[in-house]
């Protein structure tokens, strides 16, 4: 770390009183081990915009965060034993060179806020529909080409899927019992995917799909569309 641990150590002892240590755009090559002294204190960690590539096992050790920012970083994988992170509430991987999400994340149960856009995720992680208190996930510009036909269990708010490859929306979207943002902008949908249930009986009120495969026109020609344009309108007016 060079010049930077005397920094760390500054940050720390006011970490250490706070519970909260931001050390970003510093270089790091490695997760710094001297963390170990405040890991069962902190509750926001911020390494965003550094060089790590990998993350320690030890990570298990910081129970009470409830926030950690790890995007634009090297990351290739995420460890196992993030899951031992029960209290997190949100975790920003964004701008990293993941190609898949653990499966063990599942564990995080108060999670509210993944982000992990610009990455090179080939599958939809599908713990996050186990995830009952997650309100927004954003998976735009990854490498996905399909959705779990079953998506009437994803509890977000707001999806955003812009910038992938994905040829199919499933119908069980208009099941998803939160849904009020769908970002779907540049995939390889035709228009035959955008269905009338999801269009006339989702609660879905902001629907991005351009850039697909059909002229944007065209969707106002869908059955259901009229119902959308509803539950949008409502929407703005409420906003104004």
């Amino acid at each position: 770390m060079g010049n930077s641990a005397g920094s760390l150590e500054k940050h720390m002892d006011t970490a250490d009183k706070t519970g909260a240590l931001c050390f970003s755009h510093k270089k790091l090559d490695k997760f710094p081990v001297a963390l170990q002294k405040v890991s069962g204190k902190l509750r926001n960690l911020d390494l965003s915009h550094n060089q790590l590539t990998t993350l320690p096992p030890w990570i298990e050790s910081f129970t009470q965060l409830r926030n950690l920012h790890l995007n634009d970083n090297r990351l290739k994988a995420l460890p196992n034993e993030l899951a031992a992170l029960v209290k997190l509430e949100s975790l920003h991987v964004e701008r990293n060179h993941l190609t898949a999400l653990p499966e063990s994340l599942a564990q995080l149960k108060n999670l509210k806020e993944l982000g992990a856009a610009q990455n090179r995720l080939g599958q939809f992680p599908a713990f996050t529909l186990t995830l009952k208190k997650l309100d927004t996930l954003n998976l735009a510009q990854n490498a996905l080409v399909a959705l779990p036909a079953d998506m009437s269990s994803l509890a977000v708010l707001e999806l955003d899927l812009n910038q992938n490859q994905i040829t199919v929306m499933p119908d069980t979207l208009a099941r998803c019992p939160r849904l009020k943002t769908l970002r779907m902008e540049e995939n390889c949908l035709p228009l035959t995917e955008v269905s009338e249930m999801v269009l006339a009986q989702s609660s879905i009120s902001s629907l991005s799909l351009s850039g697909n495969l059909f002229n944007d026109k065209k969707l106002a020609d869908q059955p259901g569309y009229d119902k959308y344009l509803e539950r949008y309108t409502a929407i703005r007016r409420k906003l104004d």
